[in-house]
């Protein structure tokens, strides 16, 4: 508790809202990146602590959130076939498919299991020779080392019933994107901290430099963010743009060679669709030619299988900044987390679940609603 306590001191926590107070001079727009980071300024009231010329916009730094519902449609065919067995983590069965999610389908009698490893899903399938088993592999950088050795090993095991079905994607092109859309008001960027911690600094450099824009690297403990946001403001009032490092207890600037070198032998860059934003050039990772063996789209011939995103959901709206999640007239009403319309109401990073949890008394405006 004492590591935590260091990074939660209240006294702390109002010395740097002092200081941004005190520091900034006109009105700025800034983007955390991490659902993990929206979910702590929701939790703690960190926006409340700000001078009203500080705008946070919620980005979309959730990897549950923005798997496009074509994949989760083809987890859903997977594990609806004869001997399969889907491994998933276990906030992806609520994921709204075009259909269904992976808990209906689960309750018509597929095959899923909830693991906490890609190891366990490798596990699963030495224990099950005649099964064929699939692990559903999502996240952001953080988690691909791990779905890297798990495949190594399975190559290496000759485990032959293992294949991933890969939805990785990456935070430096997306943050690119979110900078070339029409109308992008964002001006200062947090990145997160645990993305960092695997890939380091250097991809952002040139995303800085180019669109002249601060990209600040923080945790996600409210001494982390404020630190990180009075990083960013000090830029942005100085006329300054770097990459800056405010999570130095855990991020080097070269990142965890070990684990880009695990990536690295793997995957490689891909297009990648985002849920609710489309298609992002080298944003995603795929499997390399001597991994195509454990390609789940490969091995069962899912490539054909395409979807489109529900038109009423604002997802991808929420995601990109453009709409806070009470904007959507689906929010709190017919979408719930009992009832997701949309991926960010199911995750447990999701910014409409974190609005939903700590501030779904509020309407759009930001202003508390009113009684019947």
């Amino acid at each position: 508790m004492k590591y935590v306590d260091e990074y939660r001191d209240p006294e702390v926590v109002w010395q740097l809202a002092a200081q941004i107070r005190r520091l900034v001079r006109r009105p700025w727009n800034i983007m955390e990146i991490c659902g993990g980071q929206t979910h702590a300024i929701m939790r703690f009231s960190l926006d409340s602590l700000l001078p009203p010329q500080i705008r946070l916009i919620h980005g979309p730094g959730c990897p549950v959130c923005v798997t496009p519902v074509e994949i989760v449609d083809r987890a859903i065919e997977l594990a609806g076939r004869p001997r399969v067995m889907l491994c998933s983590f276990g906030d992806m069965l609520r994921v709204p498919g075009s259909r269904k999610d992976l808990f209906t389908a689960k309750s018509e009698g597929a095959d899923i299991r909830v693991v906490y490893s890609p190891l366990d899903a490798l596990r699963l399938a030495q224990e099950n020779p005649d099964r064929e088993v699939v692990f559903f592999a999502i996240g952001f950088e953080t988690t691909a080392p791990a779905n890297a050795m798990a495949l190594r090993l399975a190559k290496q095991r000759g485990v032959k019933n293992f294949s991933v079905l890969v939805a990785h994607v990456l935070v430096p092109p997306a943050i690119e994107a979110i900078l070339q859309a029409p109308g992008c008001q964002v001006q200062g960027f947090l990145a997160a901290g645990h993305v960092c911690t695997v890939m380091g600094l250097e991809a952002y450099r040139p995303i800085a430099e180019k669109y002249r824009t601060p990209i600040v690297v923080t945790g996600f403990e409210p001494v982390d963010i404020l630190q990180g946001i009075l990083c960013c403001v000090r830029q942005l009032e100085q006329g300054r743009h770097e990459v800056e490092n405010a999570y130095g207890r855990s991020v080097r600037p070269e990142g965890n060679r070990h684990a880009q070198r695990q990536i690295e032998e793997v995957f490689q860059l891909a297009d990648r669709k985002w849920r609710g934003i489309g298609l992002i050039p080298a944003s995603g990772l795929e499997l390399r030619p001597p991994y195509w063996e454990f390609d789940a789209v490969r091995r069962f011939g899912l490539e054909g299988l395409v979807a489109e995103e529900p038109a009423e959901c604002l997802a991808g709206q929420v995601l990109q900044g453009q709409k806070r999640p009470p904007e959507c007239a689906l929010f709190g009403l017919q979408c719930t987390p009992e009832h997701p319309q949309g991926a960010p109401m199911v995750s447990a990073e999701g910014v409409c679940a974190a609005y939903y949890r700590y501030r779904r008394n509020l309407d759009a405006a930001g202003s508390l609603k009113k009684g019947p």
